[in-house]
């Protein structure tokens, strides 16, 4: 925490070498924290990268006044539930393939095979299976579960954020971590 403000204070005195510290150090957390609410890695990444964008360029008026960390997993996650709306306004368009250009109709893919370091987590099994499970749930439990477990959030916190007690934000964690575990045991017992 100490850290945390000294970083904000040399930050907001323009030093480059606090926002790369903050970055590196968050970054991980808070992409784990996208790709939970989001589903979709680079959509996550965008999403990190709009909250350190919206942050660099308020840090000259940018106050500390609790946890850093905590700051940014808020803002990752009103981000993702703002993409997560929008998203299910708009009419969805699944696209795994197109026809090629050149008129011979054979299939394209359109995703990339190619994994950078930085989606090792996207690939990992166990991963993908909590993924799909936690996908499950209603958003809210989803959201409590994954800013509790990844973000570090005190439930005070993931209260505040989504607008409700601090009860009800503690049940929805209680709730998602017990579907959460109906569904993988039956997953492991098929």
């Amino acid at each position: 925490m100490l850290e945390d403000k000294l970083l904000v204070w040399r930050l907001r005195h323009g030093s480059r070498d606090a926002l790369c510290r903050i970055y590196e150090k968050y970054r991980d957390d808070l992409l784990r924290i996208a790709a939970g609410l989001l589903n979709e890695p680079g959509t996550a990444e965008d999403v990190v990268h709009d909250v350190f964008t919206v942050f660099i360029r308020s840090a000259t008026s940018f106050e500390l006044t609790g946890s850093l960390k905590g700051y940014l997993a808020t803002c990752v996650a009103n981000r993702a539930r703002n993409l997560n709306r929008t998203k299910h306004r708009q009419k969805t368009i699944c696209i795994d393939s197109m026809d090629s250009m050149d008129g011979t109709n054979k299939t394209v893919p359109l995703i990339s095979t190619t994994k950078r370091p930085d989606q090792w987590i996207i690939y990992n099994e166990q991963f993908r299976r909590i993924n799909n499970a936690l996908d499950q749930l209603p958003y809210e439990q989803k959201e409590a579960v994954i800013l509790h477990i990844q973000g570090r959030m005190k439930f005070r916190e993931i209260a505040g954020l989504q607008d409700t007690s601090v009860k009800t934000a503690l049940s929805r964690y209680r709730y998602g971590l017990d579907k959460l575990r109906l569904l993988l045991d039956g997953e492991v017992t098929k």
